[in-house]
């Protein structure tokens, strides 16, 4: 497996950092924030985004995708933790767009998905029920009645799920509450009857929502794949969806990184450049490899996405390590920048807390360094 970039993919990375430096700085989430905007993203931005092609990025040819790979996806999502461009790349395309390709019949992919890559669909994708991360945990009812489901329970932190036109969400057909098995998945319509979608701001100024369904009918056409055996597709489409938000938050690491490191060689104390502090150089020092474990941990989830002859355990065990890992370095770093800036790392005049904000979210978000842990042990048998 190639760990180094081809020349396409060096050209979209580097036209991705062009664009989010350009058109979406650490500004414009500053300006959404004091705006309490209730996208949580710039809709001019995301269009423009659109028309780059990022949506279609990983999406088959097929379905009016570019079938770049998640290697290409990824490389986007890194420069945009850069600058912390918020957008629905992650909750539409990264998390929405995978389960329906992983799920969806033919007909139901042939239809949505090139609306996902035109900008024209939105989707939000519920899964947890509570203040964890537990995909089986499921006690969100579907109960079928003639034609139709009826949905009745309850989802936590659905990121985007305010702003979203349809939702794709878990619930349970069949088995235990906290069995894998039973587990089907439905496509709702935002607007749909008895749903209440209550929207929640987080500390990084981005937004999700809680879903409650109360009596919500579907039609049985509105069910991805085979009844009760939804799980493995959700777990797939998770694992994707968590290899692409450890992507956005190596872009932040970094980024906080050269943060600090450019007011280590700035701040002077007693007449003395800090970064001649033989303390502090150590501190650089180990984030530095940490980030460059986590480059090549990141690089490596990718490539085991697009790799054919990967099974679904590989992909699974790579998804976890570099959850886990970004999880903390992520801690350490955004810590670390606060800190190495003194008092005024402190201040809402400096950027350096929007990426402190960001990674507590993105630390928590499909499961936070423990749950990855403990499920990579799993899937070693320990």
């Amino acid at each position: 497996m190639a760990m180094v970039l081809n020349e396409d993919q060096q050209l979209l990375r580097d036209s991705a950092r062009n664009f989010c430096q350009n058109n979406a700085p650490i500004s414009v989430v500053r300006r959404l924030r004091d705006e309490k905007s209730e996208l949580g993203y710039d809709e001019s931005i995301w269009q423009q985004m659109v028309e780059l092609g990022w949506p279609g990025m990983a999406i088959a040819e097929q379905y009016g995708g570019f079938e770049f790979g998640y290697t290409g996806l990824g490389l986007v999502l890194e420069e945009t933790g850069r600058t912390l461009a918020s957008s629905p790349l992650i909750a539409s395309v990264l998390l929405g767009a995978s389960l329906l390709s992983e799920a969806g019949n033919g007909e139901q992919k042939s239809k949505l998905l090139p609306q996902i890559v035109a900008g024209e669909l939105r989707l939000a994708v519920g899964v947890d029920e509570g203040p964890h991360h537990a995909p089986s945990r499921v006690a969100c009812s579907a109960v079928k009645e003639g034609t139709e489901y009826i949905l009745t329970g309850t989802k936590s932190f659905v990121l985007d799920g305010q702003t979203a036109d349809k939702l794709i969400v878990s619930a349970r057909t069949s088995g235990e509450p906290h069995s894998e098995g039973g587990i089907s998945l439905f496509m709702l319509e935002a607007n749909a009857q008895g749903l209440q979608i209550q929207r929640a701001t987080m500390v990084d100024s981005r937004n999700a929502a809680n879903l409650v369904m109360d009596q919500v009918r579907v039609s049985e056409d509105s069910l991805l794949g085979v009844e009760g055996l939804g799980f493995t597709a959700l777990d797939t489409a998770l694992d994707i969806a968590r290899t692409g938000v450890a992507s956005e938050m190596l872009g932040s690491v970094q980024e906080v990184f050269r943060r600090i490191v450019e007011y280590l060689k700035q701040r002077e104390q007693f007449g003395v450049q800090i970064g001649a502090f033989q303390a502090l150089q150590h501190r650089a020092a180990q984030m530095y490899s940490e980030i460059e474990l986590c480059r090549s941990a990141v690089l490596g989830a990718l490539r085991c996405l697009d790799d054919p002859s990967a099974t679904a355990k590989d992909r699974a065990i790579m998804a976890s390590l570099v959850k886990a890992k970004l999880s903390e370095v992520s801690e350490t770093v955004s810590n670390e920048g606060i800190q190495m800036h003194g008092g005024i790392g402190m201040t809402d005049e400096f950027d350096i807390g929007f990426f402190l904000k960001r990674a507590r979210v993105a630390q928590q978000f499909l499961g936070d360094a423990s749950f990855h842990r403990d499920r990579y042990a799993k899937l070693h048998n320990f």
